[in-house]
């Protein structure tokens, strides 16, 4: 099926430009760094590569959605897919923007983890009825998914503020504190991202909620485990942005708290999808 061969380039693609982002970042941290036109060279290629694999994995959406005929988003393997997809799609739009190409090096290992993960999932196109086909369940999952991606960013900029910020108290002022991005800088991504999630996460609650009302007659449907698991995730969240936003948390924290926020979300994201 030609939906499954782009998904295995995907995967190869993307599992190859993992290896060319590390390598690229293991080359910066030696004493034996190579020219600047071999490491930029190798840099080029890289994005070139994962841009091959964004590209196939487009295609194998594209075509699940068209043999599927509805949004592929009804199961968890769609939705990790389309996860991956997403984080790939933000790296595009920030190196493009910001020329951070670093950043290379911490989504591409998650999207391709994130890909393989899906590959080991159910992949069945799953009988068209009202329950699977109905507009509210699409809207649910994309904000919620779109959601997570958010979080992810947070997350990433999380671990690269306290990376930076680890680098300038002990003064190991090395390469990769030279390519990371200024603290402050990294401080606004979490804050960005983290005021982009909330509203996709609370839609997200609110469609799922109208979906189970549809599906179930009922607003709090029967997995109960997973609503109130979510609505916790959604109060973590809104603690943070009111700290942020009210009560003036340093970024520190803020760094410290996206990490953890994000590690309940993939919790719930997976284990009771």
């Amino acid at each position: 099926m030609l939906q499954t061969f782009f998904f295995k380039a995907t995967l190869f693609f993307y599992f190859l430009g993992t290896l060319l982002f590390l390598l690229n970042l293991s080359w910066d941290q030696r004493k034996g760094v190579p020219n600047a036109a071999v490491l930029s060279w190798s840099q080029r290629l890289a994005v070139i590569v994962t841009g091959s694999g964004f590209i196939t994995h487009t295609l194998a959406l594209a075509i699940r959605l068209k043999e599927g005929g509805y949004i592929p988003l009804t199961n968890l393997h769609e939705a990790v897919s389309f996860f991956s997809w997403a984080i790939v799609l933000i790296f595009f739009w920030v190196e493009f923007k910001y020329h951070i190409y670093i950043l290379g090096s911490f989504i591409l290992p998650l999207a391709f983890l994130s890909l393989i993960s899906a590959s080991a999932l159910p992949n069945n196109i799953p009988d068209l009825n009202p329950t699977l086909s109905n507009a509210w369940l699409g809207i649910h999952t994309t904000l919620s998914v779109l959601g997570i991606v958010a979080f992810t960013v947070a997350f990433i900029a999380g671990i690269m503020y306290l990376l930076q910020e680890r680098f300038l108290k002990s003064k190991q002022l090395n390469t990769l504190y030279d390519r990371l991005p200024p603290l402050d800088q990294l401080d606004q991504w979490n804050k960005t991202a983290i005021l982009a999630g909330f509203p996709l996460l609370t839609l997200g609650i609110i469609t799922g909620a109208l979906w189970a009302q549809y599906a179930q007659g009922s607003f709090w449907g029967g997995n109960n485990s997973k609503q109130a698991l979510s609505l916790g995730i959604w109060f973590f969240y809104l603690l943070v942005l009111h700290g942020r936003i009210t009560v003036g948390w340093r970024a520190k924290k803020a760094a410290r708290l996206a990490i953890i926020g994000f590690v309940g979300v993939i919790f719930i994201f997976v284990t009771l999808a």
